[in-house]
């Protein structure tokens, strides 16, 4: 095994040990569009798409994963998106 495959594996590895969280949206009967894909720009950072296609996705399908990351970093994210009125939560 040469050492750049040996570096390689190692920093597979260490990636799967990172634990991943997630904020994941949900629907509701509150909030308009333009509220869900403004808020998902300035809290989630967002493109102007990515936010159009998460909240079409969360009206259709009920919920959707909007940003992953660790705990501590999704935290105020999760946070601010519940201020502003939203449904999410980390898993």
């Amino acid at each position: 095994m040469s050492t750049r495959e040996k570096v390689s594996e190692e920093l597979l590895l260490e990636e799967e040990t990172v634990n991943q969280n997630e904020i994941v949206l949900f629907n509701d009967e509150v909030n308009t569009f333009d509220h869900v894909i403004d808020t998902l720009i300035s809290v989630c950072e967002h493109t102007p798409e990515q936010a159009e296609q998460c909240s079409l996705i969360v009206h259709y399908n009920g919920k959707c994963t909007v940003k992953t990351g660790e705990y501590k970093d999704l935290e105020p994210k999760c946070t601010m998106l519940l201020q502003a009125g939203l449904s999410a939560e980390i898993m």
